[in-house]
């Protein structure tokens, strides 16, 4: 039960519900920059490098074989094909940099703001009713 009572506290905290929201955010916008790599920067790179597509690029190890069927039995199963696809992985490469470059740029501006807030001076509040009289009083004491 005291397992319980600790887990309630600890989601009740509104870090839970904000890591939450940034995880459900986060890969919504993974989904937009994966798209933006694939869809609209990855083809124009193709074409420059002769109109490749990174998404087929592979290295076979192993040909794919069809079945061989005699009379509806299959004599040798099909085989799938063995390869390494570097060419999604430069993909996945080029989704990473992208957003570590936009989460960089965000925290570049956040942190730009707060060294902005820093550097302004705080207000000096007036002074206090006391204090006015106070400082009358020694006034008058210097007199």
């Amino acid at each position: 039960m005291v397992i319980l009572q600790e887990f309630k506290k600890f989601a009740i905290k509104g870090n839970v519900l904000d890591l939450a929201v940034a995880v459900i955010i986060g890969a919504a916008f993974g989904k937009i920059i994966s798209s933006f790599v694939n869809d609209i920067l990855m083809p124009p790179l193709g074409l420059l490098l002769g109109e490749r597509d990174f998404s087929n690029m592979r290295v076979i190890l192993k040909q794919a074989q069809l079945p061989v069927i005699d009379n509806e039995q299959v004599i040798v199963p099909a085989v799938a094909e063995v390869s390494v696809r570097y060419g999604l992985f430069i993909n996945n490469i080029l989704d990473f940099l992208i957003v570590a470059f936009a989460i960089f740029m965000v925290i570049k501006a956040f942190n730009s703001m707060k060294r902005k807030e820093a550097a302004k001076p705080a207000a000096v509040p007036a002074p206090t009713r006391e204090e006015i009289l106070l400082t009358e009083i020694r006034d008058l004491l210097k007199k």
